[in-house]
């Protein structure tokens, strides 16, 4: 069973669409997990022979949970989902609206590992647009909290369709994954692209439209 377990991790094979979250997950406040985090990671670091009396390592348990529950796996919090307010299109604009090389930061739920990458999103409207920024951070959001790439496409695309009431949404990733690049297989030069397309995306020449979009030259002094 466990070389099982361990063949998913080292494979990235995803459990379920959904990220694998408890139903008491959010019972105790962030003060109180961090509390319990901050504990143990000290008895982590002094299992690994680290001394923790050291003026270098001291503050590093509460950093450490601080920076989980606030920071990296801030988006498992659903108070922290960015309200996607919509606008009616006015203006009429019927081709598709591409937000390329989105920054993009995760962890892989298998190792806890950083992914790191680019996001390229696009939706063509159906009488509601919305705010560019908006767009940047529901990537944020779903990207920080442990994660599989190809989730992490699916649950983008999920929320801008449901904002934006149009299937047509689409995502592309291309990222950097170090628990490839920095421990097992060590390849350092490979990186990981998925996506996720939806509606008028799924048809070739729409899929074609979108990729030749991303592929522009777009550099800015």
């Amino acid at each position: 069973m466990n070389e099982i377990i361990d063949e998913m991790g080292n494979d990235h094979i995803s459990s379920s669409a959904n990220n694998p979250i408890r139903e008491d997950a959010f019972e105790l406040t962030e003060k109180e997990k961090i509390d319990l985090i901050e504990k143990d990671f000290s008895n982590i670091l002094h299992t690994l022979g680290m001394d923790l009396n050291d003026d270098s390592l001291k503050g590093t348990p509460l950093r450490v949970a601080k920076m989980f529950v606030k920071e990296i796996f801030g988006g498992l919090s659903p108070e922290r989902k960015p309200k996607l307010s919509t606008f009616d299109n006015n203006y009429k604009y019927g081709e598709m609206l591409v937000e390329k090389n989105i920054t993009l930061y995760s962890t892989c739920e298998h190792h806890l590992l950083p992914i790191v990458g680019k996001a390229h999103v696009a939706y063509i409207s159906k009488g509601k647009v919305i705010g560019l920024s908006k767009m940047n951070r529901i990537v944020e959001y779903y990207a920080k909290r442990p994660q599989v790439q190809e989730r992490l496409n699916m649950q983008i695309v999920q929320a801008l369709q449901e904002a934006l009431g149009t299937e047509d949404v689409a995502c592309i990733i291309d990222a950097k994954h170090l628990c490839v690049n920095s421990r097992g297989v060590s390849d350092t030069a490979s990186s990981t692209v998925t996506s996720e397309f939806g509606g008028k995306f799924k048809e070739e020449s729409v899929k074609r439209e979108l990729l030749d979009y991303i592929q522009l030259d777009t550099k800015f002094e």
